[in-house]
């Protein structure tokens, strides 16, 4: 037995080692994406020209008729004037680039202030290596509640306290990435995408039950028996599978862009340092009180009172990228004006400077990505390829836990070509809701589903909008480490994840145990 894992793990990391050289033989991802782009037109050119199309699930035209989605030719006069006179606006609007900028604005002065590596330094200074991997799993999905701040904070930050710790950094990065990205769905509470995903469920809930109403608790069970399955795996994986194939980091290469970032943890932290860190956590409280008052103070800025139910602390959730900026700002501010490493605010300003020249590169990668993105939704190929593969899955008569698991398949594979997960929820939701109703499963069952088979694939694909981030942050410990090695550092999460999400997926329609209060696996028609 013992023999026979050996063997698959050497089969694996075989593998892997083929996937990862002959993807680092692959282009600089900037060209990948021009080639992409490329091959978007010319696709797009050959379905306008074949009359491809699909009939939307919702949508009605002037006449009252459905409304027919038809592939647009980028080549096309309106296309070719949208490109070049909305450039800039393409760029900008680009989903991650605003939160990332503002996150690192705040975050550089935290790291370059010294907070950072002392911070780390003093926390795995007694802590066990062998916990590193399931507390940043861990906090990674349970950071999903800080919406798209997970990506820009924890996943960097893990490859900090893996180096603080001794350990292969983007070992770190990869379980952070793993836990944030893989396990988008995975949770301990119920939050912000459980608001926005009922929502979208009941509006087509409600063509087969106008009374029925979306319970944002819902899923909650579900999900939380999804973070105590994923949390395993991605451990394994890390520890077993990834780590052990990492090649080491070569002494000196990552000096210019690490240094202050992380330090000895055998080294003790000096008076002035433990004195920064002590302001610093005073500083950490202010911004969190102001967030507290803000939110149950006078007024209620960060509540929003007319909403439903469900979606009344949205402002709270889309602040929390505000948040982290004054956090990290003010504490690293705190910490250096005490440790002696801040002596004018011409240092803060120098601090934050630094952070932005460090992310010269992904503004390069994220022009060339927001078009590929941008183009490809313009031409509504990946539109017309959702409609028409759900209208597959709505023709098939097949056992309940065979047909959540080709849905969470299809979720996946989808997943592949679009990455917004309100976006694709939104445009099969309308289908795939009322046909399993009519069969019997409730909307709940439908909406988990979608939601395991929707973060599994995130971590491979490279159109979801903070992959190229990822990779940033990789080569800033490694500079040779390219598409392929991130591709294939993160397929044995993404495999693991989807079958482990799958098994849960069938055992839980089997035994109909409830996937949240009051939602049960079954639907029955009133």
């Amino acid at each position: 037995m013992t023999d026979n894992i050996q063997t698959h793990a050497n089969e694996m990391k075989g593998v892997l080692a083929w996937i990862e050289k002959s993807g680092n033989k692959l282009p600089d991802p900037v060209f990948i994406f021009l080639y992409c782009i490329a091959a978007v037109i010319a696709i797009s050119v050959v379905a306008a020209l074949a009359g491809v199309s699909a009939a939307h699930p919702t949508q009605v035209d002037a006449s009252g008729n459905t409304l027919m989605i038809t592939a647009e030719s980028l080549l096309s006069a309106g296309n070719i004037q949208r490109l070049l006179v909305e450039m800039p606006a393409t760029f900008t609007s680009f989903h991650p680039l605003g939160y990332v900028l503002v996150v690192m604005l705040g975050a550089g002065v935290a790291e370059r202030s010294g907070l950072f590596a002392s911070a780390m330094s003093g926390a795995v200074s007694k802590a066990p290596k062998l916990l590193l991997t399931p507390a940043v799993a861990l906090i990674g999905m349970v950071g999903n509640l800080a919406a798209d701040a997970a990506y820009v904070v924890l996943i960097p930050l893990a490859g900090v306290i893996f180096a603080a710790a001794g350990r292969h950094p983007i070992a770190g990065i990869a379980a952070a990435f793993a836990g944030v990205s893989g396990g988008f769905s995975a949770n301990l509470l119920p939050g912000q995408l459980d608001a926005l995903l009922f929502g979208i469920t009941e509006a087509a809930a409600e063509t087969i039950q106008p009374s029925w109403d979306a319970n944002i608790a819902g899923n909650a069970y579900f999900i939380i028996a999804m973070t105590f399955v994923f949390l395993p795996v991605i451990w394994y994986v890390t520890d077993k599978i990834i780590e052990p194939r990492l090649a080491p980091i070569v002494p000196g290469e990552t000096e210019s862009s690490t240094a202050g970032i992380i330090k000895d943890p055998n080294v003790s932290l000096s008076a002035d340092e433990r004195k920064g860190l002590a302001r610093a956590g005073y500083a950490c409280l202010a911004i969190i009180a102001i967030w507290v008052f803000l939110t149950i103070g006078p007024g209620t800025p960060l509540i929003n009172e007319d909403a439903n139910p469900e979606a009344r602390l949205t402002p709270l959730f889309q602040s929390l990228v505000a948040g982290f900026f004054f956090l990290f700002l003010a504490a690293g501010w705190a910490y250096g004006a005490a440790a002696g490493s801040v002596s004018s605010h011409r240092d803060i300003v120098k601090m934050m400077s630094d952070a932005m020249a460090d992310l010269a590169y992904y503004l390069v990668l994220a022009f060339t990505a927001a078009h590929f993105v941008a183009m490809f939704n313009w031409s509504n190929l990946g539109l017309i390829f959702a409609i028409k593969g759900a209208a597959v899955l709505e023709g098939s008569s097949l056992p309940d836990s065979i047909l959540m698991a080709l849905i969470i398949l299809f979720g996946a594979t989808i997943n592949l070509f679009i990455g917004s997960a309100s976006a694709k929820w939104a445009l099969l939701a309308p289908v795939l809701v009322p046909m399993l109703m009519l069969i019997g499963i409730s909307p709940e069952m439908s909406t988990a589903a979608y939601r395991v088979g929707d973060g599994a694939t995130n971590i491979i694909t490279p159109l979801m909008p903070y992959f190229p981030l990822i990779l940033v942050f990789c080569q800033r410990w490694q500079k040779e480490f390219g598409l392929g090695s991130l591709a294939a550092t993160m397929l044995p999460y993404s495999i693991l994840l989807l079958l482990s999400g799958l098994a849960l997926t069938i055992i839980w329609v089997v035994l109909g145990i409830p996937l949240g209060p009051n939602a049960p696996v079954e639907f029955i028609l009133r």
